[in-house]
């Protein structure tokens, strides 16, 4: 069996480098990433996470192209340097590293003794899973990282992450009747988990108390109020503030600014729904209080590269 899947491997890499796709679903990248390391069955599910090496990681690069999921590297031991968006990132033990689905990623160098945690969530597979979707709908802000990819992590709150990543690794090799039910659980857990760790990061930087109110509550605004209101304005009303102290205060705690908050929840809400519902992508543009369908269509494209009508076909 062995044998067989060394083969596939081969013969996908081949493929691979003769036609140089742009973009990568995971179950393609796996094999070549992973290797003899894949189990037998029940990898194929659109998740992965397994304990990664030098030799691993390096690996990675042997691609020339983008993958289409999220991805979480936790570091515990030695360090690795990244080319990501176009400057380089150094992780160390207890940084979490997020990928987000289509930027590209080069590793440069690693430590002789580099050892880390990855997990995989291939972006359709994410979007679609109802049992997540309203998990990724509030973490999203989170997951996809505009600005710092990198975070360092207590130790403590970088050890828990550890426990559930391992817990991941343990389903994907066992015979459990309801694999794939467990794991899209766990994966909801970690999301969750995550999301506490980094606004625990964000709420114990050395940051204004009254600075760290105002964006906990456009945090929380947010989620119940985007589809509706993609405008600056609407919470900073809600907040009591002028909207140009709003955007001061998200551009100090985050580095982005409201307008990415704002359009990176529509971006997830958008496609969710092209995926998984009958609703027409005029009524789709109106749903999201777009002014109209070539409003909205110009705005997806812009952000994920391609048109509504080409995502939905995918």
């Amino acid at each position: 069996m062995r044998f067989k899947n060394c083969a596939k491997i081969v013969k996908l890499f081949t493929l691979f480098c003769t036609f140089a796709p742009d973009m990568y679903t995971l179950n393609e990248y796996l094999p070549i990433f992973v290797g003899d390391d894949l189990p037998e069955k029940g990898w194929d599910s659109g998740m992965y996470c397994l304990e990664t090496d030098r030799a691993k990681i390096l690996r990675s690069n042997l691609l020339r192209g983008f993958v289409s999921c999220f991805a979480f590297m936790l570091v515990d031991k030695g360090w690795m340097t990244i080319h990501y968006n176009g400057r380089d990132l150094t992780l160390h033990p207890n940084d979490l590293y997020t990928y987000s689905p289509g930027l590209p990623v080069d590793v440069i160098a690693t430590s002789d003794d580099f050892h880390g945690l990855c997990l995989m969530a291939d972006e359709h597979v994410t979007i679609e899973a109802p049992s997540v979707h309203d998990l990724v709908h509030l973490a999203n802000l989170f997951i996809v990282q505009l600005h710092e990819p990198k975070q360092s992590l207590p130790p403590d709150a970088a050890q828990h992450l550890s426990v559930k990543m391992r817990e991941i690794i343990g389903y994907l090799h066992s015979d459990h009747i309801y694999k794939g039910e467990v794991l899209r659980m766990l994966y909801s857990i970690f999301l969750l988990d995550l999301q506490n760790a980094q606004q625990r990061a964000i709420i114990h930087r050395q940051t204004p108390q009254r600075v760290e109110e105002i964006f906990i509550g456009f945090i929380r605004l947010l989620p119940s109020h985007f589809a509706q209101h993609h405008d600056i304005p609407f919470y900073a009303d809600q907040l009591h503030i002028s909207p140009v102290y709003l955007s001061r205060v998200v551009r100090q705690v985050t580095g982005r600014t409201v307008v990415d908050y704002i359009n990176q929840m529509l971006l997830m809400e958008a496609s969710f729904l092209l995926q998984t519902s009958q609703l027409s992508i005029s009524q789709i543009a109106d749903h999201l209080h777009f002014a109209d369908t070539p409003s909205f269509s110009k705005f997806f494209s812009r952000l994920s590269g391609m048109s509504p009508k080409e995502y939905r076909m995918g």
